[in-house]
């Protein structure tokens, strides 16, 4: 072990199925993936981050900082694993939660179900209050009402409880009050309340992302807790931060108080893995893909940026149709996900086709092949069978998998039911959990109004790499690049996060009587508070502050965000801001409308720490194409048949290689498969660029 100070920081990524883990130490680079322990998560971390200290050479007192980061939040929104949960609403609204906005995700669909409620109605209670859209109390809290609620809850046996009023955003007095009055009742029962979790307009998206908060709460504050004494008894005493949806990093104690704004924080890591690649190579119309063994996500990176959104949607449930999932109101890195992953169980409908997703068998008991009790086929059966999986050598060799057991997964489910030997039942797992995610690729592409086919995809996940080739031929993709630590891009990425905190609140503003003083006076609270968030993990240089002003002309019902540089407003701004909103308008909508009233409604203030330099990747001449090591059997869905692969080990592999498929590339911790269509050109960093031929 080394007695000289390193810079030695790890980060840790949860998913469903594996924990991922990476360390860097001076800028080398040491990773490993772990099962994921559903009983106790923490344990896989211990394991993994001995495991990768070991591989270091360092002791754990040599780690200097952790940052992690999970979907254990979004699983369990998705697969509704959660606390049981009350939500006390104003009196006459207990039904938002299933009213919805009352849009129609498909018009013509005269059997359209929507997605049910995450909380049901008999544990939706209701108090007489009402405060209006300027804050203004109209009827004073009820105190009779509000007792009848807190027995209600108290004789409920609930876990958690969520507080939504009628425009609290603008006055959360209220639901402070009743907060207040159940944890007199109950002492330790988890309560949240919407004007801090979401305070924003639109009360079912801020009914619903407090009810998301306290849903998942009980569970991720346990496992924090848990977390943070675990590594101090092993000897990690360093400080420990969370990444959260923004892409930003947080404190555990925030991330215990907010766990919602976890919910996509490990897709967000991924997001910023494959940003940080975009800046290396220059690349400015990006498609980051993540697959694992329980969800994946696709996010589009423009101009080396992820893009980022204040609200997002999780578990789209009718053929990935904006409005059709669970609609959470927080600064996001906006992305599609779908229970889309490795571990995705595969089965038949009632119209005997083959659906996948969204239940997974995640680790416990884990796909069939694992031979850990799983009995159902999921995609990494389909995998295993079809060839792109090397059965003795998954995951390093730390997880021998059975090409029997996958058959027999999938004769049992899939082809006794419809008639198809195993083979067939996993090319029809594997074409039609490919075809759900190329579809929720072109459906994100098309509602930012963009072309999929301009975008490079940068590939990531265990099962990312394995499926990105086929991915790119359905959605007309022509390149796509294999990063070095694939298998655990989102923990890589969470080493290149920064520390950052959004605030967002709706605030209403009309311009042609702008109060500018009144607006000064929010930015400055909200820097305040973004500020409180980031200023304990700034080692060097200033925050970089970003200000988004979410516009729209008056009556209109939906805004736009526009970027606004000063620090303070004067009389003059509400001129500046008009200009800025109508440019902004025309690059969404063609043309500004002249003579209508301009109203900012809701505002954004983002403090992060800079990011540093990056060196770009200076192109590599192609040369010889290599030989593979060896061959196996690998079905090319494309011929409908199976075809002879190279099998390439990826540390062998030196820059200028050129492999052409069909092939598999192997490394420890995820392959990647080339079909026949394409070829790979290993890049000056190890990445593999791979292209159409």
């Amino acid at each position: 072990m080394s007695s000289t100070p390193r810079n030695c920081r790890v980060g840790v990524d949860i998913g469903g199925t594996f924990t991922d883990i990476a360390l860097d130490i001076d800028g080398t680079l040491h990773s490993t993936k772990i099962l994921t322990d559903y009983t106790a998560p923490e344990r896989a971390i211990l394991k993994g981050v001995k495991a990768v200290a070991d591989m270091a050479g360092i002791a754990l007192s040599e780690i200097g900082i952790l940052i992690h980061g999970t979907t254990l939040a979004t699983n369990a929104l998705i697969e509704r694993r959660g606390a049981k949960t009350a939500f006390v609403t104003t009196e006459g609204f207990r039904d938002v939660l299933e009213m919805r906005t009352e849009n129609r995700f498909e018009q013509y669909d005269l059997n359209i179900s929507l997605p049910p409620a995450l909380i049901a109605r008999a544990d939706r209670f209701v108090v007489r209050e009402r405060i209006d859209a300027a804050g203004k109390v109209l009827l004073d809290l009820d105190d009779a009402s509000v007792a009848a609620v807190v027995e209600k809850v108290a004789a409920g046996g609930y876990e958690s409880v969520a507080i939504g009023f009628i425009h609290a955003y603008a006055n959360g007095a209220h639901e402070i009050a009743v907060r207040d009055a159940i944890l007199k009742r109950l002492p330790g029962l988890s309560v949240s309340i919407s004007s801090e979790v979401s305070p924003q307009m639109r009360e079912f998206e801020r009914f619903n992302t407090v009810c998301a908060n306290a849903y998942v709460k009980p569970a991720i504050k346990s496992y924090l807790d848990r977390l943070v004494v675990s590594l101090k008894d092993i000897g990690v005493g360093c400080p420990v931060f969370m990444i959260h949806s923004g892409g930003g990093i947080v404190s555990v104690e925030s991330a215990s108080e907010f766990p919602v704004r976890l919910v996509e924080s490990g897709p967000a890591g991924g997001a910023i893995f494959a940003a940080d690649i975009a800046r290396q190579y220059g690349l400015d119309t990006v498609l980051s893909f993540d697959m694992g063994g329980t969800t994946a996500k696709i996010c589009l990176i423009e101009n080396q940026v992820p893009k980022t959104a204040k609200t997002f949607e999780v578990a789209r449930t009718y053929r990935f149709r904006k409005g059709s999932g669970m609609p959470i109101s927080i600064p996001v890195v906006e992305m599609v996900e779908i229970g889309a992953g490795g571990g995705s169980i595969a089965s038949v409908d009632a119209m005997r086709q083959i659906r996948v997703g969204p239940h997974s068998a995640a680790s416990e008991p884990g796909p069939a092949c694992y031979q850990r009790g799983g009995k159902n086929p999921t995609v990494t059966d389909a995998d295993l069978i079809l060839g792109k999986l090397d059965p003795a050598n998954f995951a390093g060799g730390a997880i021998p998998l059975s090409v029997e057991a996958s058959r027999q997964a999938m004769s049992d489910d899939i082809g006794s039911i419809i008639g198809l030997d195993p083979d067939a039942s996993a090319y029809g797992t594997c074409e039609m959990v490919d075809e759900n995610m190329a579809n929720a690729g072109r459906v994100h592409t098309v509602e930012n109004g963009k072309n999929i086919s301009d975008f490079t995809m940068i590939t990531f996940g265990g099962a990312g790499p394995l499926h990105a080739a086929r991915l790119c031929e359905k959605m007309g993709i022509s390149t796509f690049l294999v990063p070095p630590g694939a298998g655990v891009g989102s923990a890589i990425g969470f080493l290149k996060a920064p520390f950052g905190y959004e605030s967002v609140r709706s605030a209403v503003f009309n311009l042609s009587n702008f109060e500018y003083l009144e607006a000064n006076h929010l930015l400055q609270a909200m820097k305040a508070e973004a500020l409180g968030f980031v200023e304990g993990g700034l080692d060097t240089g200033s925050p970089v502050i970003e200000r988004t002003l979410f516009m729209r002309y008056a009556g209109q019902g939906w805004d736009i965000p526009v970027p606004f540089a000063d620090d303070n407003f004067d009389p003059a701004s509400a001129e500046t801001i008009a200009a800025l909103f109508e440019k902004e308008y025309e690059r969404f909508f063609g043309r500004a409308i002249e003579g209508l009233d301009i109203e900012i409604v809701s505002w954004s203030v983002k403090a992060s720490s800079p990011l540093p330099p990056v060196e770009r990747i200076p192109s590599v001449a192609e040369g010889n194409v290599v030989q593979p090591g060896g061959t196996r059997r690998l079905f090319e869905a494309s011929q409908g048949s199976y075809l002879e692969a190279g099998i390439h080990e990826r540390t062998g592999l030196k820059p200028g290689d050129v492999i052409k498929g069909p092939a598999v590339i192997v490394e420890r911790e995820t392959s990647a498969v080339l079909t026949s269509s394409f070829k790979a050109i290993v890049q000056r960093d190890g990445s593999l660029l791979a292209t159409r031929i």
